[in-house]
């Protein structure tokens, strides 16, 4: 009985230390071998940069001409000529309507009849005078004849005058009869052509001019910008970018007016810039997108799509030592297709920008080239 015992305890150790052995063979370091190494995950990154950046202002805008003037007819008469194509570049001084001008030269050459009939009797008036003066003086005549004929001078005198003035006014007229472009400008198609009878009292015109370069772009901002774009003014850096939806040039100005209240109902104030458009970009009347660059300042900008949004805001994945690390971020605006931070970054660190789907907090990663085109 002693000996199976002790058969049975050889037994049992010899057991245990092939099990022990089992284990330290396949346990231990082939354990550790044969555990999977930690995934290293490809992202490409960019550098958060500091730089100057411009302050601006989004807003759509209208463009208004500087000048718009209504062609109307100040006499009564006939068109007998239109000297412009519809649509037509005009300058100032360029004849644009003839209208008939028969009339008032008839009414002309009579007056200056008129005015040649009292300058002769002046000098018969003023003939009598000296003759009279003669005789006033020998006695030989009373003075009462020197005094009529010093009347009938200032009478005659007089009616030159008045008949000078309808003489003047009559000529005044006859340039009313050659209607000539009072500004630059696009003119319109004519409303009337040759042969329409025109009259002052016609509520139409014959055609409108707009000033085409320079105009105006006039647009509204919120009510808390206004004290920077008045600092942007009295520096003179407030300029004004202006483009038609859809094309890629763009017009420059200068912001030259702030209306002089803001509007109680909405809180915003209306902006007029004046653009040079010596090319014509822009066009009275259209709709434009304006940006008001109000100035220059350092911040720390990255590329939009670095930025990711959660739950608890706005962050970056920061590579450092092969690792990405949340970084919290406070986005300020976006400048093109850079991202302006108000906080979170001091600049030079390397941002991710593609790979953020498969990142975590403190994820190894390795750095690849850009994707071409990106």
């Amino acid at each position: 009985m002693m000996k199976r015992k002790w058969l049975l305890g050889v037994a049992a150790i010899a057991l245990i230390g092939l099990v022990v052995l089992t284990r330290g063979f396949w346990g231990g370091g082939g354990a550790v071998a044969q555990a999977p190494a930690e995934r290293l995950i490809a992202v490409t990154v960019s550098p958060a940069v500091k730089q100057m950046v411009p302050l601006t202002v989004d807003a759509l805008g209208t463009v208004t001409p500087i000048t718009s003037v209504a062609i109307k007819a100040r006499l009564e008469t006939e068109i007998v000529g239109v000297h412009f194509a519809d649509g037509a570049r005009v300058k100032k001084g360029d004849l644009l309507f003839t209208l008939d001008d028969r009339q008032v030269r008839a009414m002309i050459a009579q007056a200056e009849g008129v005015v040649a009939r009292d300058k002769a009797q002046l000098e018969g008036a003023e003939r009598d005078i000296a003759r009279f003066t003669d005789l006033v003086a020998k006695a030989a005549t009373p003075v009462v004849n020197l005094d009529n004929a010093k009347t009938q001078a200032d009478i005659f005198r007089a009616a030159i005058k008045a008949d000078t003035a309808t003489l003047d006014n009559l000529n005044i007229q006859l340039g009313y009869c050659a209607i000539r472009a009072p500004v630059d400008g696009r003119i319109s198609a004519a409303s009337v052509k040759i042969g329409n009878f025109v009259r002052p009292a016609d509520t139409a015109s014959l055609a409108t001019i707009n000033q085409i370069a320079p105009v105006y772009v006039s647009f509204t901002v919120a009510q808390d910008v206004l004290p920077n774009i008045r600092q942007a003014i009295a520096a003179e850096s407030a300029t004004v970018d202006a483009a038609v939806p859809g094309d890629t040039k763009h017009a420059a100005g200068q912001v030259t007016m702030i209306e002089n209240s803001v509007d109680a109902s909405t809180g915003m104030v209306m902006i007029r810039a004046t653009m040079a458009n010596t090319d014509e970009l822009l066009w009275p009347g259209t709709l434009v997108t304006t940006k008001l660059n109000i100035r220059d300042e350092e911040a720390v900008t990255v590329l939009s799509a670095a930025i990711q949004v959660s739950q608890a805001g706005t962050f970056v994945f920061v590579v450092k030592d092969g690792k990405a690390e949340v970084q919290k971020v406070e986005v300020e605006r976006t400048v093109g297709t850079r991202t302006v931070l108000k906080s979170g970054l001091q600049g030079g660190e390397s941002v991710v920008t593609d790979g953020h789907l498969q990142l975590r907090n403190g994820s190894r990663v390795s750095i690849r080239e850009p994707k071409a085109g990106a």
